[in-house]
């Protein structure tokens, strides 16, 4: 028995070793220069792994991702993009997993909406709009670690419906819309879309105020208040799926729900400058909210309010290549509330 104990000491001192060799082996293929810079965007971002294997791998990925902001970065001062890139939160995550925390907009496959009724060829409307100037956008948020881009794009809409038509610029409740519109076929922090969004207020006679129903970022149980209900609409027009008419519907209406492609590192991980390369195609998978348009520099851009907090891209804002092919498909989805 002495001797099974023995050997089993030996047998675990074996493995033991065994791995902290291969642990030492992987950590080798690091960058030891960087050892300073990961541990503190750690910090900075209040990142921690259940254990060391956890790490080595999210290592993996921040070092990949790092080494491409980088490259693209130094090509963009030397002119061959028109945007810049920094590591932020989703610094250790893949694509995909980003994807699946940040973005999940979900297009119905059976969509059909009214179309818009105000398009028209011959539109005079001005070369710039930005509608922050016009008090119709409320300040940018973080949808955190859940997938209702949806609701806070839908939200967001309607926000600027209510301070057009009111004259008050109130923060209405995502979360209102996270917890309640499930029969409409929006899954929560799973994934959504903003026109089924507008139907349930619709249909509910109203959404509440951030205030009263505030952002939790998990999925909860419906706890709607008409008491303190702060908004409406009574119906909602789809935009023709074009550029130009994009362009008409945000000078005449205000702020406009879009949906982008955002699941690759260009978008995931903007800085600032505009946004214009092929990558960005029209696979849609994040909804967000077009308030404005411009041109910086002979660059015609689409202006958009973002949820991913005020940390990321211009200050939670991203400015969009316009007139390039529908960049990020942003032209392909657009809707809006109406009284």
């Amino acid at each position: 028995q002495t001797e099974t104990k023995q050997y089993v000491r030996v047998m675990v001192g074996g493995w033991l070793l065994l791995l902290a060799l291969l642990c030492a082996t992987v950590w080798a293929q690091f960058d030891s220069t960087l050892d300073q810079h990961w541990d503190l965007w750690k910090k900075t971002y209040q990142k921690s792994y259940k254990n060391q294997e956890e790490e080595l791998n999210r290592r993996a990925v921040w070092e990949k991702k790092l080494l491409y902001i980088n490259r693209h970065n130094l090509e963009a001062s030397m002119g061959l993009h028109s945007y810049t890139l920094e590591m932020n939160h989703m610094g250790d995550l893949t694509d995909e997993e980003a994807k699946q925390l940040y973005t999940m907009l979900r297009v119905p496959s059976d969509l059909k909406m009214a179309p818009s009724p105000l398009f028209s060829a011959n539109a005079d409307i001005p070369d710039s709009v930005d509608w922050r100037k016009s008090g119709y956008v409320t300040p940018v948020k973080n949808q955190g670690s859940c997938g209702s881009c949806w609701a806070f794009s839908a939200a967001g809409a309607l926000e600027g419906l209510l301070a057009k038509t009111t004259g008050k610029q109130v923060d209405l409740s995502p979360q209102n819309l996270v917890d309640c519109s499930g029969k409409y076929g929006n899954h929560g922090c799973n994934g959504g879309f903003m026109s089924q969004a507008f139907q349930y207020v619709i249909d509910n006679k109203g959404i509440d105020s951030e205030k009263s129903y505030p952002y939790k970022g998990t999925a909860g149980v419906c706890s709607y208040n008409p008491v303190y209900r702060a908004a409406n609409c009574s119906t909602y027009y789809s935009v023709k799926s074009s550029e130009d008419a994009l362009k008409q519907a945000l000078a005449v209406v205000g702020p406009i729900s879009v949906a982008v492609h955002s699941s690759w590192p260009g978008f995931l991980h903007y800085k600032s400058g505009v946004l214009d390369d092929q990558a960005c195609m029209g696979l849609v998978d994040h909804g967000v909210l077009a308030i404005g348009y411009g041109t910086d520099g002979g660059r015609d851009y689409w202006l958009v309010k973002n949820s991913w907090g005020t940390s990321w891209g211009e200050n939670g804002y991203i400015r969009i290549a316009r007139n390039k092919r529908n960049m990020c498909g942003i032209a392909s989805y657009g809707v809006y509330p109406a009284k």
